[in-house]
C-alpha cells in the first residue's frame, strides 16, 4: 500500500474493488490517470475546491469537516463495510499517514497468501480466503 493511495475522505484506494480489480482497474482517488472511473470523476469530495487548496490534501483541514457527504459516506461503509472514512481520517491527523498507510497494510492483509482483503467485498482478491 503506498501513502498517494489514501483519498482526501479517508478511503484506502488500496482496498477498494475499483482499485483491485483487473478489469475497469480505478488508479485511485489521487492518481490522474486518464483511466478515471466515473464515480471518481463525479465525487463530491475529490473534486472539493478546499480539498485542492489545503495543506494535507484532506477533508479533516476543511472547517465544514465533516460535511453532509463525508458523514453520509461514513454511514454507508460503518453500516455495509465496517470500515469508517471519518476514523480514518482522524488517525491520519492524530499519528501521520505513514502511520495510517502501516496500519492499514497489517488490518487488510491476507493471512493465507498475502494478498489485499478487498472491502467490498471481504476476502482475498488473490486467494478469495475470507477475512
Amino acid at each position: 500500500m503506498e501513502e498517494k493511495l489514501i483519498a482526501p475522505c479517508g478511503m484506502n484506494c488500496g482496498i477498494c474493488l475499483g482499485y483491485i480489480r483487473v478489469k475497469n482497474k480505478c488508479p485511485g482517488c489521487r492518481n490522474d490517470n486518464a483511466n478515471k472511473c466515473s464515480s471518481r470523476i463525479k465525487c463530491i469530495i475529490k473534486t472539493c475546491e478546499v480539498i485542492k487548496a489545503n495543506t494535507s490534501g484532506f477533508c479533516f483541514e476543511c472547517e465544514k469537516y465533516p460535511c453532509l457527504r463525508l458523514r453520509q459516506l461514513d454511514n454507508r461503509y460503518r453500516t455495509k463495510y465496517s470500515m469508517s472514512m471519518i476514523e480514518n481520517l482522524e488517525y491520519i491527523k492524530e499519528n501521520s499517514l505513514i502511520a495510517f498507510v502501516e496500519k492499514e497494510e497489517k488490518r487488510w492483509l491476507c493471512s493465507k497468501c498475502s494478498g489485499t482483503i478487498c472491502v467490498h467485498r471481504g476476502y482475498c482478491y488473490a486467494c478469495g480466503d475470507s477475512a
